[in-house]
């Protein structure tokens, strides 16, 4: 199994639609500032009634010579705009397959999910933004279906952004400076911002989540400037803004390689543009996997066209415009509360990648160091750092099926436990709660650990928690069939909603646990595991040999 898996997160299974809503039941319609809206009325796996409004558009189609540009306000129409069924989907490679989607480039769209549309209700907002290495996926329904949630009383909003080239593109240039992804993930909470008390939500209660690179795409929002008083609270699964993939790096030079790789060898970025906003959008699907440098290919996730450090130019507003080390340093972040965490065994999604390139990276460990460090320090330290990874590991073992457990470690902790960590005991210098957790429930519901035939290995895969979020075909009957599977998508859901809804995920401790916030003398974080329990230092050996790496590089690390 490719690398290219690593985020596939929700590509890797299909999720079930809302059951149909009985034949004669009423379309609800409701009025948003664009126009009017007809909806759908649907049964919940817990037998309550709800609405659903797809595929609304939130902005205007970024096609011809908006294409890589931020988006523009959705334009009015006129008479009922029917949201029965989803909007297109972003032109994208299906990264577990690696066959192209066509979609459509127009494609922003987004889909409200509620029990409820008094505006007097107040529901709290929960808004999710997808995974999928910022290469693939969407906000529809098969892949999100939001009955888990919905049992809680919040309304949930999914949304399409553009992907890869499309979404990512920088050429460092006043038209496009990069970020048009994250753009188009702002305009949709500006939508809702302005638009969800028509659906029975709380406009100043919006809580944003996501996992993998969706993760990533939350943290930057805690980040930005451009985000500031678009939500209340954050959650963050699994990715961070200051993880080596959640950044893209010299994307002027990627962008030239993607034009080489199409036929066009251009001289200048301004003829660069005009060829990639020439070509069928479906050509720039699956250009990260062709544009990748030689270093690249064998150093950390293939995650190349993602947000970006972008350049200043007037009358330009920047998504990101410094490093995020750098702003979470100087506390110039969006304070909010935040929920965040990993999945104990992530690694177990890049068990195969690594275990296919065991013969190279026994000999060439230099390339288990992460990029930040591997910039800061000469050829001789990296080299020296890789060895110490590999001993701390394996010890004087190969890397091979005898040290897989090992070698999963080694993933999850490179990949996403240190970051999470670092930007958990950064951020909580903000003054704001920062709530950790370490997901390690093991059931019939962890659907890509068995998919990948690993269900006699310890732990939580990557993605494996978003089967406790959201109901999906493949594991329906685990769920319907098993009251424990029940008590525990309950327990997961009500932790998440619980802090959607008042910034504490145990308001009341009616799990029979109290989650305290992470303090740097407690170092608390609550285990996800039967029986939930609160503990200090998570993964803490581990954590701690990366962080002697980092701050020995001269990066900024937790012991500083």
């Amino acid at each position: 199994m490719k690398v290219v898996a690593i985020t596939a997160a929700l590509c890797a299974t299909i999720f079930v639609k809302f059951s149909d809503c009985h034949k004669g039941c009423q379309n609800p319609i409701v009025t948003v500032r664009e126009g009017r809206i007809k909806g759908s009325v649907h049964t919940l796996i817990d037998g309550s009634t709800a609405y659903s409004f797809k595929g609304i558009p939130y902005a205007k189609p970024p096609i011809g010579k908006l294409r890589f540009k931020a988006p523009l306000p959705p334009e009015p129409w006129v008479g009922v705009y029917e949201a029965l069924n989803h909007g297109a989907v972003c032109p994208q490679i299906d990264i577990t397959t690696e066959e192209l989607i066509a979609g459509n480039e127009s494609c922003l769209f987004l889909n409200v999910f509620t029990k409820s549309l008094k505006s007097s209700a107040k529901l709290p907002v929960m808004v999710y933004i997808h995974g999928g290495a910022f290469t693939s996926g969407s906000g529809n329904s098969e892949f999100l279906g939001p009955d888990y949630l919905l049992q809680h009383d919040v309304i949930l909003v999914t949304m399409n952004y553009r992907l890869e080239v499309l979404g990512f593109l920088s050429l460092d240039i006043p038209e496009v400076p990069g970020n048009a992804g994250m753009k188009d993930q702002v305009a949709a909470l500006k939508w809702v911002k302005n638009n969800i008390a028509q659906f029975g939500g709380d406009a100043n209660n919006v809580s944003i989540f996501g996992e993998s690179a969706g993760s990533a795409a939350v943290s930057h929002h805690v980040l930005s400037p451009m985000s500031k008083g678009l939500f209340k609270r954050a959650i963050q699964q699994s990715g961070t803004s200051i993880d080596d993939w959640g950044v893209g790096r010299n994307p002027v030079a990627r962008a030239f390689r993607a034009a080489k790789v199409l036929g066009k060898d251009a001289k200048d970025v301004y003829e660069l543009l005009e060829f990639l906003q020439s070509v069928p959008a479906l050509d720039l699907a699956g250009l990260t996997f062709k544009t990748d440098t030689d270093d690249e290919k064998n150093r950390g996730l293939p995650i190349h066209f993602a947000p970006v450090i972008e350049k200043k130019f007037n009358n330009v507003e920047s998504f990101l415009c410094e490093e995020p080390l750098d702003t979470l340093l100087a506390g110039k972040t969006n304070k909010v509360p935040i929920l965040i965490g990993y999945n104990s065994a992530e690694g177990l999604l890049m068990l195969s990648d690594h275990l296919t390139k065991a013969d190279f990276r026994n000999k060439n460990p230099q390339y288990l160091v992460p990029r930040e460090l591997a910039q800061r320090i000469s050829e001789t330290k990296t080299k020296e750092f890789g060895e110490r990874i590999k001993k701390f590991y394996v010890g004087n073992k190969e890397f091979s099926n005898d040290t897989a457990e090992a070698i999963v470690n080694l993933q999850t902790d490179l990949n996403f436990a240190y970051n999470t960590n670092r930007f958990v005991n950064l951020y909580s210098a903000s003054n704001q709660p920062i709530y950790q957790y370490r997901f390690n429930y093991v059931t019939d519901m962890n659907y890509i650990k068995i998919s990948l035939g690993l269900a006699h290995m310890k732990g939580v895969s990557h993605a494996d928690d978003l089967f406790y979020l959201f109901n999906n075909a493949e594991t329906k009957d685990v769920y319907e069939k098993q009251e424990k599977v029940r008590q525990i998508v309950y327990k997961v859901t009500k932790l998440w909603t619980d802090f959607a809804k008042t910034g504490n995920p145990t308001p009341n401790n009616s799990l029979g646990v109290k989650w305290e916030p992470f303090s740097r003398a407690g170092q608390q974080y609550l285990n996800l595991e039967d029986p939930l329990s609160v503990g200090h230092g998570v993964d803490q050996d581990r954590i701690k040999f990366w962080d002697t790496l980092y701050c020995e590089s001269g990066a900024p690390c937790i012991a500083k």
